[in-house]
């Protein structure tokens, strides 16, 4: 059966991230590093996406819920989300996760919100810092 695919708000992800078992993917490209990050999310570029997916997992063991972005989450965020889904098919294993989220209007439209943006250069981002 395949997997869904939906989206999610900003107002939604705002009080979901709190939770310890949701991850935030970036696929972003190099824009990451001078734009700023949604705090603790984790970096996987779209043009390398493909191969890394099992170091994704690696990374996201115990999260039940992945919310991929890009910039406006239009293109690069939703075809990662769809690549993501399609490979845990592809593998037979959910590794765990029940929900494959996609932020609508993606970072752009988190930032322009008036959300709290990282711009630390740690890797991974822990979070810490909501905004400079």
């Amino acid at each position: 059966m395949a997997r869904s695919v939906s989206y999610l708000t900003g107002s939604q992800l705002l009080s979901l991230k709190r939770r310890p078992n949701i991850a935030i993917i970036d696929v972003r490209d190099d824009e990451r590093s001078y734009d700023g990050h949604i705090s603790g999310s984790l970096h996987y570029a779209s043009d390398t996406f493909s191969d890394k997916i099992s170091n994704l997992i690696q990374e996201v063991k115990g999260k039940d819920t992945l919310v991929f972005h890009c910039a406006l989450s239009q293109v690069r965020g939703p075809t990662c989300a769809r690549k993501f889904a399609n490979h845990l098919e592809e593998i037979k294993d959910d590794a765990g996760i029940k929900n494959i989220l996609i932020l609508e209007r993606g970072f752009n439209g988190w930032e322009a919100s008036g959300r709290p943006v990282c711009r630390c250069t740690d890797v991974p981002c822990k979070g810490a810092s909501a905004s400079n």
